[in-house]
């Protein structure tokens, strides 16, 4: 990459860093912005995924509180994430780069679409916030795994696939939404690995996106409580749904 290139590749991994933190799906604007510079798109996913790994982490430091209590169930869910972002890390790197070619149009018009309907799951998890479990339900574990292969493959919105998941099983939001962050912290993990050692990662451009995208998660914890997020919402879901048309047509 140019100079140019990292330069762009700087002030996207910010801006996605913000997204993250305000709204949610980041991946959307930085994935395709790798491959509009000329990453194929498996070479794209892992760096973007390395890339916006210590956001994660921020994450699950701003949910210290939530997490009291929580250790048994945190040791239990992140066994879970362990084997679901190995399995979808393996599985990006050992099937053929034309098979990622053809589902990632799919898997980011599912996101933005996810992206989308977020409000609406929070609505309805909210309601059943009042039938309050102890036990997990054993079908949580299950579902749990195929969202965290999920984010070890690709991850676009992995964060609304993860609370949506959490609050049903779990019918309180708020936990849901802090375990959210740890299990993608520790499928994030998985993946910076599994990627780091084996993955075609650029390593010039997570050098400039990382702490970009870090420093964009916090700025935009900073202004998330004064600026509404239905409009940023609204413009990632459409960007995400171009993107997916562009990538449909491309492979």
């Amino acid at each position: 990459m140019s100079a140019v290139d990292l330069l762009i590749v700087a002030g996207v991994a910010l801006g996605a860093g913000a997204i993250n933190s305000i709204a949610g799906g980041g991946s959307l604007i930085l994935f395709p912005t790798l491959v509009a510079l000329g990453l194929g798109t498996v070479a794209a996913n892992v760096t973007n995924s390395i890339a916006q790994w210590p956001g994660y982490l921020g994450g699950v430091l701003g949910f210290r509180p939530e997490y009291k209590g929580q250790r048994g169930r945190l040791l239990r869910f992140g066994l879970v994430a362990v084997l679901g972002g190995t399995a979808g890390s393996v599985l990006l790197l050992t099937t053929p780069a034309r098979a990622f070619d053809l589902v990632v149009p799919v898997l980011v018009l599912m996101a933005s679409l996810l992206l989308a309907a977020q409000p609406l799951l929070t609505v309805r998890l909210r309601r059943a916030e009042d039938d309050l479990r102890d036990r997990d339900p054993a079908w949580l574990y299950i579902v749990l795994f195929l969202a965290t292969v999920y984010g070890g493959y690709f991850g676009g919105a992995l964060g609304v696939i993860l609370v949506a998941v959490l609050g049903l099983g779990l019918h309180r939001l708020k936990l849901a939404n802090a375990l959210k962050s740890a299990l993608s912290a520790v499928t994030a993990t998985v993946t910076v690995i599994i990627f780091g050692i084996w993955g075609p990662v650029d390593w010039l451009a997570v050098a400039v996106a990382a702490p970009a995208s870090l420093l964009g998660g916090f700025l935009g914890a900073r202004i998330a409580t004064v600026i509404p997020t239905t409009p940023l919402r609204v413009l990632i879901v459409l960007f995400g749904v171009l993107v997916s048309v562009y990538l449909f047509v491309r492979a």
